[in-house]
C-alpha cells in the first residue's frame, strides 16, 4: 500500500494494485483514492479505512453478478451504501433533487466500453426487488415474529416452530411456492377444498384444518405487515365450523385408586416417567411443569414440602402460571425419588407419547379418551367435590382469576391441608 502525492495541490491519494479476486469487476490494475489531506500521518490513517471501503463496495459487485435475485438485490443496496447514497428504486431516483441524481449519475464509473451497469443499477435503482414467495416469506417470519419467542426454551422453540413450518409446506405443496403478491382468493380456496377432502375422508377433523389455516394466515400476515408490502391477503372466511370442543375427561378416584395406583401396575414404565405421572396425581401440575423442574425447584426440606412452578429458562403457559403447589401422598415420595429433576425429559419431547401409549397397552386409560393429562382434571374435580374455594383452585392451577387478586392468598399450611384430604 502506497500514499502518493497527485496533481499540483499536494494532496495524496492511496495507490494500490487490485487484488486478483476483483480483476473482473475492476477497470484498472492500480487504483488511485483520494485521501484528501496532504498530511502524510493523517493519511496512513485513513488509509486502511478508506481499503476496507472499496473491498467491501467489491464485495457487493462480485454479488451483483450472483445468478440468485434476492443475492443481486441485496448487493445492489450494499453497494449504494458503500458509495455514499441510499439505495431507491428507479422512480423515487427520478424524484431526487437534481444536485443528488448528478451526484449519483456521475458516481457511476465508467469501463472502456460504457456505464458501469452493476454501479448503475446500484445507484439509479435500476436492480429489481425480487417477489417475495410463501417460502421466503416464512425464512423472513422467524425474524420478523422473534418477539413471540422470547423465553422460549429450545423444545418449546422447535414446537412452535414445527406447525408453522408444516402450514407453509402444506400450503407450496397445494398451490405453489407462489408470491405474496400473486396470492388469489382461488388459490385459498383451493387449499381450502384440499383440506375439506382430507376431512370428509376422516384423515383429520375440523379442528386441524383450522390450525393450518391460522398459522398460514399469521405468518403471511405477519410479514406483509412488518415488511410494510400493503398486500390484500385473501384469508378471511376459510375456517371450518368445529363440533362442541373435544375435553378430556378426568380420571375417576376409584381408577387412579385401583387401576392406576394398584401394586405393579405403573413398573413397566421407566422411573421419571412413573414419577412424573404420579406427582400430577396430587399436584395437578402440567406434564411439562413437573419434567422440566429443576433441583432448586423441588423444595422437599422446607418445613411444608413442595415444589414451585417458575419459567426460569422456559416460558410458562400463561402469566398465571408461576405458583408453588405442596407435596402429598404418592406424589411426595415420587419427588422423593428425584430430587434432583427428570432430566431424561427436561426440555425434551416424548413424554406424553411414552406414557400415553403404556395407559393404553396396559389397560390403564379408562376410556379411549383418557390421557395422562387426564390426571390434572381429575384433581380439579376432587377439589370442586370438596367444596375448595375457587380462588384456592385457581392459584393451584395456574388459571386466570375472574376478579381482581387482593392480599396474597393461602399460605403453604393452608395449601397442604387442602391437599392432604385430597391426597392418595
Amino acid at each position: 500500500m502506497a500514499i502518493k502525492v497527485r496533481g499540483s495541490r499536494g494532496k495524496l491519494s492511496l495507490y494500490k494494485r487490485v487484488p486478483a479476486r476483483y480483476r473482473a469487476i475492476a477497470p484498472r490494475k492500480f487504483v488511485w483514492v483520494a485521501l484528501h489531506t496532504d498530511s502524510f500521518s493523517l493519511a496512513q490513517r485513513k488509509a486502511d479505512a478508506v481499503w476496507s471501503e472499496m473491498i467491501e463496495a467489491w464485495e457487493a459487485k462480485l454479488a451483483g453478478d450472483a445468478t440468485d435475485a434476492g443475492e443481486r438485490f441485496q448487493a445492489a443496496r450494499d453497494l449504494a451504501t458503500a458509495r455514499g447514497f441510499q439505495f431507491l428504486p428507479v422512480n423515487k431516483v427520478a424524484q431526487v433533487p437534481l444536485t443528488e441524481l448528478r451526484d449519483r449519475m456521475m458516481a457511476v464509473p465508467m469501463r472502456e466500453d460504457g456505464p458501469d451497469m452493476i454501479e448503475a443499477a446500484a445507484l439509479l435503482g435500476g436492480a429489481k426487488e425480487p417477489a417475495l414467495t410463501v417460502s421466503k416469506a416464512l425464512d423472513a417470519y422467524w425474524q420478523l415474529a422473534r418477539e413471540k419467542t422470547l423465553g422460549k426454551s429450545p423444545d418449546q422453540l422447535r414446537r412452535w416452530r414445527n406447525p408453522r413450518i408444516k402450514a407453509v409446506t402444506n400450503f407450496i405443496d397445494v398451490v405453489g411456492d407462489k408470491a405474496l403478491s400473486e396470492i388469489s382468493a382461488d388459490d385459498m380456496l383451493d387449499f381450502r377444498t384440499w383440506w375439506l377432502d382430507r376431512i370428509e375422508a376422516g384423515d383429520v377433523g375440523p379442528g386441524s384444518a383450522n390450525k393450518d389455516l391460522i398459522h398460514l394466515g399469521e405468518v403471511l400476515k405477519t410479514v406483509n405487515r412488518m415488511k410494510r408490502l400493503g398486500l390484500t391477503l385473501p384469508l378471511d372466511g376459510l375456517s371450518f365450523k368445529e363440533g362442541e370442543a373435544g375435553q378430556r375427561p378426568p380420571f375417576s378416584s376409584d381408577w387412579i385408586r385401583d387401576r392406576l395406583l394398584a401394586k405393579g401396575a405403573l413398573d413397566g414404565l421407566n422411573s421419571e416417567a412413573r414419577a412424573i405421572l404420579l406427582a400430577m396425581v396430587n399436584t395437578g401440575a402440567r406434564p411439562s411443569e413437573i419434567a422440566n423442574l429443576t433441583t432448586d425447584r423441588i423444595r422437599l426440606e422446607d418445613e411444608v414440602a413442595h415444589i414451585s412452578i417458575e419459567g426460569e429458562g422456559r416460558q410458562l403457559k400463561t402469566t398465571h402460571a408461576r405458583r408453588v403447589i405442596p407435596l402429598c401422598g404418592v406424589s411426595l415420595e415420587a419427588m422423593r425419588a428425584h430430587p434432583g429433576g427428570f432430566p431424561r425429559y427436561r426440555d425434551k419431547p416424548g413424554l406424553s407419547a411414552t406414557v400415553n401409549k403404556y395407559l393404553r397397552e396396559n389397560g390403564l386409560a379408562e376410556t379411549p379418551q383418557h390421557t395422562m393429562y387426564s390426571l390434572r382434571h381429575s384433581f380439579e374435580d376432587r377439589m370442586i367435590a370438596a367444596g375448595v374455594d375457587d380462588r384456592i383452585r385457581r392459584d393451584l392451577f395456574g388459571h386466570r382469576l375472574d376478579r381482581k387478586r387482593y392480599g396474597k392468598g393461602a399460605t403453604l399450611e393452608h395449601l397442604q391441608g387442602i391437599v392432604q384430604a385430597l391426597a392418595f
